[in-house]
């Protein structure tokens, strides 16, 4: 059946200014707040006047209007100067030599906290948090950094892909289904192993087509794994891609599969191709950073955000997936939740379960 895909989803894969992994607005939680250790700093003094606060956001490669990670943490942002009258500001990185002269800038404008979003910054993050001891950081998806002035942002991101995957299982009808990465590392492979994990539990006999793209930012590359997948028999596939991403959602709309999403809920730019997406709720950690910052309660600690606290999901838009689907996957959120499924974060715990099945690597 021909579908007409929105004027979002051209308007994005003709811009190409984009990147990442995000999520959209609603409670959520640190269901794991790990203090760090003896040397880093105690919480931040006493709460401030919020008018007197400059935030600022750096983005990864492609800005602001990803439709995906970025634009989910500076939705966070705006959110933040909305309820807590801070001023925010933000700076997009092109490539990845902008991360460092865009920390520089806002450490030079002497803004109070700045935070960083995604992995790829750690270097560069870790350098300026070094040369700016009197200025708070905050990293997405990043734990490296073990620093006085440094707060690092986690999500367990396995278990919003675990759900997909448990999705994508359920729905096939030719057992195959995709799988687009934008890197294969170990925390772009956390997405892949939960993935993976969901769809083999619900469905033992599904074929799993991997990609890696090498790129958050290559429509282009996307779509042309998509139709590989396509062509090879995928009828469902999903991206962990920023706007890599965005390529496979075309493709599956032209092909008539469904795409699955990631970080927001992506159903905008295809409501008829979109079955659900993997959401990390960036805006909320974003949010929950700077209140703490208002509230003079920041730590320099490592706070994961997972499914038990609202911080993964999937998305709440479910009108493509059958009701016995749905029903079946609130059943596997409360023993995930409970414990009674332990969704594998790593090789070697994904292996002793499944085998090597996975070969992203």
């Amino acid at each position: 059946m021909k579908r007409r895909i929105t004027a979002l989803m051209m308007a994005a894969a003709m811009c190409m200014s984009l990147v990442a992994c995000g999520g959209s607005n609603s409670s959520t939680g640190a269901a794991d707040t790990k203090a760090a250790d003896s040397n880093t700093a105690e919480n931040g003094s006493a709460a401030v006047d919020a008018s007197d606060l400059k935030i600022g956001l750096v983005t990864d490669v492609g800005g602001v209007n990803d439709g995906s990670f970025n634009q989910t943490a500076w939705e966070g942002m705006e959110r933040a100067a909305k309820e807590l009258g801070v001023t925010v500001n933000y700076l997009e990185s092109s490539t990845d030599a902008d991360y460092a002269p865009n920390l520089e800038t806002f450490a030079d404008e002497e803004y109070d906290l700045i935070i960083s979003i995604g992995y790829m910054l750690a270097d560069a993050t870790r350098t300026a948090a070094e040369q700016n001891p009197d200025i708070k950081f905050a990293i997405v998806d990043d734990a490296t950094i073990d620093l006085p002035n440094v707060t690092c942002l986690m999500f367990r991101a396995e278990q919003a892909s675990y759900l997909a995957g448990f999705v994508a299982g359920k729905t096939t009808k030719t057992n195959n289904i995709g799988y687009v990465a934008g890197m294969a590392n170990e925390t772009m492979n956390q997405f892949g192993y939960g993935y993976c994990a969901g769809a083999l539990d619900a469905n033992p006999d599904v074929t799993i087509q991997q990609f890696n793209a090498n790129s958050f930012a290559d429509a282009a590359t996307g779509k042309t794994m998509a139709n590989t997948a396509i062509t090879n028999g995928a009828d469902v596939i999903f991206h962990a891609a920023a706007a890599t991403g965005l390529g496979v959602i075309e493709a599956c709309h032209e092909a008539g599969v469904y795409a699955i999403g990631v970080d927001s809920d992506q159903s905008s730019i295809s409501p008829d191709t979109v079955l659900t997406s993997a959401m990390k709720r960036v805006d909320n950690a974003v949010f929950d950073t700077i209140e703490s910052l208002v509230n003079g309660t920041l730590e320099s600690s490592v706070h994961t955000y997972d499914l038990a606290a609202g911080g993964v999901d999937i998305a709440p838009s479910q009108n493509l997936i059958a009701d016995d689907v749905i029903e079946a996957v609130n059943e596997v959120k409360e023993k995930i939740i409970s414990s009674e499924i332990e969704v594998p974060a790593d090789k070697e715990s994904f292996e002793a379960k499944y085998g090597d099945v996975y070969e992203l690597d």
